[in-house]
C-alpha cells in the first residue's frame, strides 16, 4: 500500500486518509474517491489531500477483516464435533469485525494460534477476552481490526491459516442445580441464595431445589444423596477449613470424591470441587454469598459449560487470581 499526499486531481480510486470538511458536509476518511468526490474537493478549494492506494496484491480493510473473522469461525469443530461455534460476526466497517456470543457461555481460545496470527503483520490484529471468560448473549468475545486501509494478500492468507478455528464459545451443558445450605446457630442463614441463583440464571441453569440442613456431616450427606440434579452446590454456615471438614467429609460419606480443596484465588480460597457419580459438586466459599466476582465464578462457569476443571487448572488460576476489593470486604488481605 502506498500512503501520502497527492494532488486532488490525481486521487481518483484512492482511499481518503483523513476526513475533510466540505461546505455540503464532511467527507469521511476511508471513502473510495470517485469523480464526484474529486469535484466536491476541488470546488471547496482543496487541491491536495492525503490518500492511501492499494497495491495489486493488497486486500482492502473490510474484506480482509471479514476473511479473518470467517477463518476464526471455520473448520475446526468444537468438543462435541459441532461446527456451530456459537458466535456470530458483525458486518465489516472501517476495517473492523466483532465476534459476538450467541447466548451465554465460556470463551474457549487457542491462545498460541491467536498469538501466531497477531505476529504475521502489525496491521492485522485480533483482540479477545481472556481465556474462559464467561459471556452473556451478545457479549463481544473478539474484535478483528485491520489498522491500515489494506494489507497484502499473502500476509492475510498466513494470518487466516494461523487463526483458523481458534475461537469458540462453549454453551451451557448442565440444566439444573440443587443448592444445599448448612446452618449454624447465629450464622448467615440463607443469605447468598439470591446471588447464587442469579449466577445460575446467567448460565441458563434452573435452581431446582434449595435445601437447608444443620451443619453436620450426616445431615449434609443425606441432602447430597437426595439431590437429583446435574449440579450440586454446597454453601456451609461455617467456613470449610480442611479437606476433612464437614462438607468434604459429607461428600465422601455419600459415596462421592473430592478432587480439589482450596484454590489460589482471593476471594475464593475455600472452594472445593468433586463429584458424586455423574453429578458435579462444588463446595462454595463464603464469598459466593456476594454478587461480586470470586474464584467460584471461574469454576462454576466452566463446569456448567462442560469444560473439565482439573487440579492443575485450579493451580494455574493463581496468576491473575488476586481479585479487586469489594465494599463488603474492604482490604481483607491487610493485617
Amino acid at each position: 500500500m502506498k500512503f501520502g499526499a497527492t494532488p486532488t486531481t490525481d486521487a481518483k480510486g484512492a482511499f481518503l486518509a483523513h476526513s475533510v470538511a466540505l461546505p455540503k458536509g464532511r467527507l469521511r476518511k476511508g471513502v473510495l474517491l470517485e469523480d464526484h468526490h474529486i469535484a466536491d474537493l476541488l470546488g471547496a478549494g482543496i487541491n491536495r489531500i492525503t490518500v492511501a492506494r492499494l497495491a495489486a496484491t493488497d486486500v482492502d480493510e473490510n474484506t480482509a477483516a471479514a476473511q479473518l473473522a470467517q477463518a476464526l469461525l471455520s473448520d475446526a469443530p468444537d468438543l462435541d464435533g459441532n461446527l456451530d461455534r456459537h458466535l456470530e460476526m458483525t458486518n465489516a466497517f472501517t476495517g473492523r469485525v466483532n465476534l459476538l456470543a450467541k447466548g451465554p457461555g465460556v470463551a474457549v481460545l487457542d491462545v498460541p494460534a491467536l498469538e501466531a496470527a497477531n505476529a504475521v503483520h502489525p496491521m492485522i490484529t485480533l483482540a479477545t477476552v481472556p481465556p474462559f471468560q464467561q459471556m452473556a448473549d451478545g457479549g463481544m468475545v473478539a474484535t478483528i481490526k485491520i489498522i491500515s486501509y489494506g494489507v497484502d494478500q499473502a500476509d492475510l492468507t498466513r494470518a487466516c491459516a494461523a487463526a483458523r478455528g481458534a475461537i469458540r464459545l462453549a454453551p451451557p451443558k448442565l440444566q439444573d442445580a440443587t443448592l444445599i445450605i448448612t446452618e449454624i446457630e447465629g450464622g448467615a442463614g440463607d443469605k447468598g441464595r439470591e446471588a447464587i441463583a442469579n449466577r445460575l440464571v446467567a448460565l441458563n441453569v434452573a435452581l431446582k431445589n434449595v435445601v437447608m440442613v444443620p451443619h453436620q456431616t450426616d445431615a449434609l450427606r443425606a441432602a447430597i444423596t437426595a439431590a437429583d440434579t446435574e449440579l450440586v452446590l454446597i454453601l456451609t454456615g461455617s467456613a470449610t477449613s480442611d479437606i476433612d471438614d464437614v462438607a468434604p467429609s459429607a461428600l465422601r460419606a455419600a459415596g462421592g470424591k473430592v478432587a480439589r480443596f482450596g484454590m489460589p484465588v482471593d476471594p475464593g480460597n475455600l472452594l472445593f470441587l468433586g463429584n458424586l457419580g455423574d453429578r458435579q459438586v462444588i463446595g462454595l466459599p463464603g464469598c459466593a454469598r456476594s454478587p461480586a466476582l470470586n474464584g467460584a465464578d471461574w469454576v462454576l462457569s466452566r463446569i456448567v459449560c462442560g469444560i473439565a476443571v482439573t487440579d492443575r487448572d485450579i493451580a494455574g488460576m493463581g496468576v491473575g487470581g488476586l481479585l479487586k476489593e469489594i465494599v463488603t470486604r474492604p482490604q481483607p488481605r491487610r493485617g
